[in-house]
């Protein structure tokens, strides 16, 4: 799969390539990243890069931040990050993508979005390596365990990342069914709403089956024309003539406050006509004013 070229190890940082990249290199992260740089005098962690047979270009497999930040330092005229520290692998595109992945998912603090990507990606690569773990169904996944020591071990991928990352194997399947149905261009735009995408947004996503009803949905949040895709969802199907309009605050309010009225018990009814009285008399004094 993969075989580290122990002849370099220290590169030029303008030879390395990033090439694309699931998740772009955040500028808060570098800068922080920076700032620990100057404290330590070191970057602490060789980067891993790629030698590609053909024209022997070196491309970035893991250390985005760290190349980013070596390089802004550079041009910030500090010197002894004109190169970098390198793993070098010569290996296959899945070997190259698992290694961005997990990465990324051991080292960073993702985003429900990113997550959701980052994990289905993995699972697309994870079986076109072990192509008998897709073929796995059942209980036959759940008993399995990865050894990393043996390939011929199959496991079940959400199984595999669940213990990995502390959550619970349904967890990882809602993230990875998020991740797959999202296409690019569904990612570049929830990554520029206002609002932070949560899992229960991705959730969501995942149950539109028509592509373009989710492309609607999600310019509505990329534009932060709804609260939520849930919100998107109904605005989306009432645009349509699919279903009822989305109420306004006000009627919202309304409907809770009329909920609430209709479940109290004649004691409780009393006690809230008691408490807010004076509120009352004032808001129909008004109503029989305007009428």
């Amino acid at each position: 799969m993969g075989k580290i070229l122990t002849t370099i190890t220290e590169l030029p940082v303008d030879e390395i390539k990033m090439g694309s990249r699931l998740r772009p290199v955040s500028a808060a992260g570098v800068e922080a990243l920076k700032t620990s740089i100057r404290e330590l005098g070191v970057i602490k962690d060789p980067i891993h890069v790629r030698k590609l047979k053909k024209g022997g270009k070196i491309v970035l497999l893991a250390g985005g931040h760290r190349l980013t930040a070596a390089r802004e330092l550079r041009d910030e005229g500090v010197e002894g990050y004109e190169t970098i520290k390198v793993t070098c692998w010569s290996c296959t595109d899945d070997f190259a993508q698992l290694m961005e992945i997990d990465d990324n998912l051991a080292g960073a603090e993702l985003s429900a979005l990113d997550t959701a990507v980052f994990l289905a990606r993995r699972k697309a690569v994870y079986e076109r390596m072990h192509p008998e773990a897709k073929a796995q169904i059942g209980a036959g996944l759940v008993a399995k365990r990865w050894d990393t020591a043996d390939t011929m071990s199959v496991v079940s991928f959400a199984a595999a990342v669940a213990q990995t990352m502390g959550v619970s194997d349904r967890h990882v399947r809602r993230l990875v069914r998020a991740g797959t149905v999202l296409d690019p261009r569904d990612i570049q735009l929830l990554r520029s709403a206002p609002k932070p995408v949560a899992l229960a947004d991705l959730m969501e996503l995942s149950k539109i089956s028509e592509v373009t009803e989710r492309y609607d949905v999600v310019d509505l949040m990329s534009k932060g024309e709804a609260k939520s895709a849930a919100d998107a969802v109904r605005q989306v199907k009432a645009a349509r003539g699919e279903g009822p309009a989305p109420k306004d605050a006000t009627d919202a309010a309304h409907t809770r406050l009329a909920d609430a009225w209709t479940r109290a018990n004649k004691a409780a009814r009393r006690r809230f006509v008691e408490d807010f009285a004076e509120d009352l008399r004032a808001l129909l004094d008004e109503i029989e004013g305007g009428a």
